[in-house]
């Protein structure tokens, strides 16, 4: 293929949004907070020191890192159906699978891959899942390369997941995306950093700056 069609194969590509599901399509935080007060008798303060955010009623002790990843594993083995969407969060979705491939980049372990899928569909949200753990950008970079998109959007929660994605997949596009009201302000944000394009918590906000960069000339 040369040139030039190269270059019309890529205009008529769709193009591609990659969502984390977490804070930008489904409530988490907020139900794992309430679930290890009810279970485990954990405050969890939203605080910007998560590693200090946890401790335990009784004496006020900070829950270790090791014991928090087993509680957030423990939390999706057994609580994913506490979780709802973020406002909009559906509504948008149906809007951009219109325009562009959507498909979700979680971080959980691969084995949650089909439980993701399916709770994500009991939500109406039939989208490709891939797992990941770790920072994003390298598995954003072939999603690329599986798709061929003529642009694409990526959207997280977690502004090091826009650092990484801006190092090993610079051409896309990253926006800055956390739902859950009381948890967005101790988020760091990825574009005050640089590592993200545009910051927008709100999906009625952030719907129409997607749309508008997706019809955007490659």
């Amino acid at each position: 293929m040369n040139a030039t069609s190269t270059q019309a194969a890529s205009n008529q590509a769709r193009p591609l949004v990659i969502t984390d599901c977490d804070e930008v399509l489904l409530r988490m935080v907020a139900h794992f907070r309430e679930w290890l007060g009810e279970a485990h008798d954990i405050d969890f303060a939203f605080q910007s020191d998560f590693a200090r955010a946890l401790t335990r009623r009784e004496d006020g002790t900070v829950v270790e890192q090791k014991e928090i990843w087993r509680l957030l594993n423990a939390f999706f083995d057994s609580e994913m159906d506490r979780q709802d969407p973020v406002e909009g969060a559906i509504e948008a979705y149906g809007q951009l699978a219109e325009k562009a491939d959507v498909v979700v980049l979680t971080n959980l372990l691969d084995h949650r891959q089909e439980d993701r899928a399916r709770q994500l569909a009991r939500h109406g949200i039939d989208a490709k899942v891939y797992t990941n753990q770790g920072p994003k950008g390298g598995a954003i970079a072939r999603i690329v390369e599986e798709y061929g998109p003529r642009r694409t959007v990526f959207i997280d929660d977690l502004s090091q997941h826009h650092n990484s994605a801006r190092e090993l997949a610079p051409d896309t596009l990253r926006l800055h995306l956390c739902g859950e009201p009381d948890l967005a302000p101790h988020i760091a944000c990825g574009a005050k950093a640089g590592d993200a394009h545009a910051r927008i918590d709100r999906w009625d906000e952030a719907l129409p700056w997607i749309l508008e960069n997706l019809e955007k000339p490659a």
